[in-house]
């Protein structure tokens, strides 16, 4: 190489170098991602799970047909003299209830993540810090969304007959604002405990009272007096009514603002509590 050349790019270095530290410097950076583009990334992983793991459907499949078929045939005839009769008052009962016992499956799937240390990268991140949490409950918001579906048409071939499809329409949205809401407690539990094991004990310690001392198979006044106190008073008979008055045609409102009430209540109490856990883990 000539000298004249060497001369030429050693003058032609300094401004190369230059030109590309001016480049990176005056390159703007991304805009941070908002709170809802984060939380429905993270809602998108989580139906990407259920992708990759199937078996996780079965709970939102087999078990809500499991759960209608048995009761149905069980104590159809019993109750109200016949299962046709008995679906009529037992589908909406049996729907919230099915749904309602799946979101322990959000502290679950929190718990698994910790333990697998996925959390600790996701805190790391420049994002809205519920956004990870909001999008475990989206994501298994589109669960219950399946669960009812399945239900309702395995109820419809069984014979059960809503009077008002936008009563059906309603009964599932208000049900599944519940849900959102009910699982932030299995959100807090799965920040709170040790092991998934432990997360699904607690659940159902609280679930099964819930579900079962409830107005989900009979009518409270059939029952004795001390247990309709609690029965008329728990979140799952007001929602269970408010589902089974909307399919029915009517307007419950007392038991609507009853289930909206409880839906807000929840949030108010155990979001907080949540982030607070959250962003001490």
């Amino acid at each position: 190489m000539s000298t004249a050349t060497t001369t030429e790019a050693q003058d032609l270095a300094p401004v190369r170098t230059e030109s590309l530290a001016e480049l990176l410097i005056a390159k703007e950076r991304p805009p941070r991602p908002g709170a809802l583009s984060t939380s429905l990334t993270f809602g998108w992983r989580a139906i990407l799970k259920i992708k990759h793991v199937p078996e996780q459907l079965f709970d939102v499949t087999a078990f809500p047909i499991m759960m209608v078929l048995m009761y149905t045939y069980l104590f159809g005839g019993a109750l109200a003299g016949s299962p046709r009769e008995y679906i009529q008052y037992l589908l909406p009962g049996i729907l919230v209830m099915s749904v309602v016992m799946i979101t322990m499956y959000t502290g679950v799937s929190v718990n698994t993540d910790i333990e697998k240390g996925v959390f600790d990268r996701f805190r790391s991140l420049p994002i809205w810090r519920p956004s990870t949490l909001v999008g475990y409950l989206l994501g298994d918001a589109l669960r219950y969304a399946m669960a009812s579906a399945v239900m309702l048409t395995v109820g419809i071939i069984m014979g059960f007959r809503p009077d008002s499809a936008l009563g059906v329409l309603g009964g599932v949205l208000l049900l599944l604002l519940f849900s959102f809401a009910f699982s932030w407690v299995w959100t807090m539990f799965g920040l709170l405990l040790r092991t998934e094991k432990s997360v699904m004990g607690v659940s159902m310690m609280v679930l099964f009272p819930l579900t079962f001392l409830s107005d989900i198979f009979v009518k409270p006044e059939t029952m004795p007096g001390w247990l309709q106190a609690f029965v008329n008073n728990n979140p799952v008979t007001h929602v269970a009514s408010a589902v089974r008055g909307l399919m029915a045609g009517d307007w419950p409102g007392a038991d609507i603002a009853w289930s909206l009430g409880w839906a807000g209540l929840l949030v108010a109490v155990f979001g907080p509590v949540t982030m607070r856990l959250y962003n001490r883990k």
